[in-house]
């Protein structure tokens, strides 16, 4: 590695959106690397940055200020930085917002609290041994924390202290704790021969190489790449896990436990500050043996990172719309090159992306076509909502009632899905037509009567439902249209009024425990109707789950976007996959005005292949991803007038390249988000042809006002 001694010109790069690194002097009686994170003068500030090499310009008579200290950390890996620098490139983002997203918990570059924790010492012969404080002595050997040893012995905090006083225990200084070890040796469950050879190949995987990992709902997936996470392990390698929802895999993490004798290192938003404080440097200091965690754990500073996992691979929520653009499970792929290591993606239903990679031979493709244990696929019933409707306000045709009705009878659990969060998505005045909207976005507010409150979903604006109606003044005659999983649960509770219901949506789960506590209720048969969105597709394992009924299956459909088939194909094949997973054989009704669109005769059929193969030929011929390249640029800012001007300007300037369509510009579908107007423009071209360079040279030749901003999405997922 090379050092930099007193006196050298140095790049360092702050976690800050500038354009590239700041030139430093190395202080006195300093000697840095590139990696080391250092302290530095910026204006009156004081900055973390890191060292990114020598200066361009190396001339040391140019004023440069010293850096200030070098802080105790281990160096930011070298495949870290290729990765930041790789991101910031492809992304057209600068260099330090991506640095930002390493460096995420700036509390972790600071050494951490000395803590005093309690060890136990050979008490005198004339010690007197209670029950209580035997049990304290059992644990006692593993240095802990007063409250820890309490907690552990089933005692009180006051026999702790005693024994202290006694000299039973003795006070040791130490860092925190570093987290436990998973067992890699530890004896996995038995798998089917289709998994032990799926295992088999993960497990001789080194270097790079990316693994299509698919298999039908129940079908060990998980258990599958476990054996690939053990093999890094007993390599003295890290290993990283994406999970789509991880504040709501309570049912992965106990898999894990029972896989490795431990939970692993969990990485996500709703950790508390000393918990991502103690996590980050766990993984720089490499005692983190195996971390899983949302898109955001991709960027964490891996020393020795042997295997990255994406499962459920085809979830949208993989991809960051704001800020930098990226798509985790694409990036994932990016680092496992940079870092010359395996990489699994792992999903039932794999995104278009993924399947045409393993048809073309650059991913190796493993295929698991059978569920675990002898369990079968569920049946797949459409009802034809033209032909069955439901009563008048009601949403639940006659032939779903009845079949709710036979699964309760018969002792089992039934699942009601409808991807719509709240009671009502619109709630308008019945005597003028009258729709409450946010005031801040281009969107109706939805009814919550859990909360009693009308809430935007795109930028949480929350009120009260008002008594009258602000246009015509007509009290009491507001009237909500359509349902949401509130209005389901309240019409399955007048049908069912004996079942224990329960609604599992993401805005009435305060967290992870609240998501766990409600899993565990399914799981020990204290509900009979989980009705639900889009949060109970994913992964979880429901034993006397035997009925689904999709209330509308048409709902991803609309809209005209490009991935609305695809995603509805993954979404109602994960939702059906929750039905039938153990002994008794599941059912699964789909409600839909379109029964005839392809999309949900390929479901019907369990004719997945076939669906593939017509959406890759639809997106082929017409030059769509993965078979062509999109970005998406977004113009917004608060004047209307002036978004609409500058987006004008921006088409008007484009260069002229016969390969590259220029699409726009539109006012995007949400043209007001959080009081931000908004305009797009879309630009299409081939597979080889570099949008980065066409972007580069076009926005660097446009000049814009201050007040208004230009987002660049690089393979955009949403068109919103």
């Amino acid at each position: 590695m090379t050092s930099f001694p007193a006196g050298e010109r140095i790049s360092v790069l702050l976690p800050l959106p500038l354009s590239g690194p700041l030139d430093y002097l190395v202080g006195d009686s300093q000697s840095l690397a590139a990696g080391d994170f250092v302290r530095v003068p910026l204006g009156r500030r004081h900055l973390v940055g890191v060292v990114w090499g020598r200066a361009a310009s190396p001339d040391k008579h140019l004023n440069c200020r010293p850096v200030k200290e070098l802080l105790p950390l281990p160096p930011l890996p070298k495949a870290s930085r290729k990765f930041v620098e790789w991101v910031a490139q492809y992304c057209l983002a600068p260099p330090g917002a991506v640095l930002k997203m390493v460096m995420s918990v700036p509390k972790a570059l600071e050494p951490p609290p000395v803590k005093t924790r309690l060890v136990a010492v050979d008490p005198q012969p004339d010690f007197p041994m209670t029950p209580a404080r035997k049990k304290v002595m059992e644990f006692a050997w593993l240095p802990m924390s007063a409250a820890d040893l309490a907690k552990s012995a089933g005692v009180g905090t006051g026999v702790v202290k005693a024994m202290v006083t006694l000299g039973a225990l003795t006070e040791i200084e130490g860092i925190e704790d570093e987290p436990p070890i998973p067992d890699f040796a530890r004896p996995g469950p038995s798998l089917s021969a289709e998994q032990q050879e799926a295992a088999d190949q993960l497990r001789q995987a080194s270097g790079f190489a990316v693994t299509l990992l698919e298999g039908v709902t129940g079908s060990g997936k998980t258990e599958v790449y476990f054996e690939a996470i053990a093999s890094a392990l007993a390599r003295g390698e890290q290993a990283v896990v994406l999970l789509p929802e991880i504040a709501l895999s309570a049912q992965w993490l106990a898999r894990f436990e029972q896989r490795f004798g431990t939970v692993p290192l969990v990485w996500h938003s709703d950790l508390t500050d000393a918990q991502r404080r103690r996590h980050w440097r766990a993984v720089s200091l490499g005692s983190a043996k195996v971390v899983v965690g949302a898109r955001s754990a991709l960027y964490l500073p891996f020393p020795k990172l042997g295997l990255i996992v994406v499962d459920e691979e085809h979830d949208g929520s993989f991809k960051q719309d704001e800020g930098v653009c990226y798509h985790a499970r694409d990036m994932a792929v990016v680092r496992g090159r940079i870092g010359e290591i395996p990489v699994v993606l792992a999903s039932a239903t794999p995104s278009l992306e993924s399947a045409v990679n393993a048809a073309s031979g650059r991913y190796r493709h493993l295929v698991l076509p059978n569920r675990h244990g002898g369990a079968s696929l569920p049946d797949i019933e459409l009802i034809d909502l033209r032909r069955d409707p439901p009563p008048r306000q009601r949403f639940l045709s006659p032939k779903l009632q009845e079949a709710v009705a036979a699964c309760l009878a018969a002792g089992e659990q039934a699942l009601l899905f409808l991807n719509r969060r709240g009671y009502a998505p619109l709630t308008l005045c019945g005597a003028c037509g009258f729709r409450l909207q946010c005031p801040h976005c281009s969107s109706w507010l939805v009814e919550h009567k859990s909360h009693g409150k009308l809430q935007c979903h795109h930028c949480g604006f929350l009120a009260p439902r008002p008594a009258e109606c602000p246009n015509c003044q007509a009290e009491d005659r507001f009237t909500p249209c359509g349902p949401g999983v509130e209005r389901v649960a309240e019409e399955a509770a007048s049908l069912f009024p004996d079942a224990r219901i329960a609604v599992m949506a993401s805005d009435l789960l305060t967290g992870p425990g609240a998501a766990a506590a409600l899993v565990e209720r399914m799981a020990r048969r204290e509900i009979d109707l989980l009705i639900g969105t889009q949060i109970v597709a994913k992964g979880h394992h429901f034993p006397l789950l035997t009925l689904v009924g999709v209330v509308d299956a048409d709902l991803g459909l609309s809209g005209g976007d490009l991935r609305a088939s695809e995603r509805t194909f993954q979404l109602l094949s994960q939702v059906a996959g929750r039905a039938g997973r153990a002994a008794h054989k599941g059912r699964v009704l789909l409600q839909s005005y379109q029964p005839e669109a392809p999309v949900l005769q390929a479901l019907a059929k369990g004719d997945a292949k076939g669906f593939t193969e017509a959406e890759a030929e639809d997106r082929k011929a017409g030059g769509w991803p993965p078979f062509g390249r999109l970005a998406a640029l977004i113009v917004s800012g608060e004047d209307n007038e002036m978004v609409e001007k500058a987006a004008a300007l921006l088409a008007r300037r484009a260069p002229r390249d016969g390969a590259i369509d220029l699409l726009g510009p539109a006012p995007a579908p949400l043209a007001l988000l959080r009081g931000k107007f908004r305009r797009r423009l879309l630009l299409k071209g081939a597979k080889q042809v570099n949008l980065q360079a066409y972007l580069r040279k076009w926005l660097g030749s446009v000049a814009l006002p201050s007040q208004i901003r230009v987002q660049v999405d690089i393979d955009p997922y949403s068109f919103m």
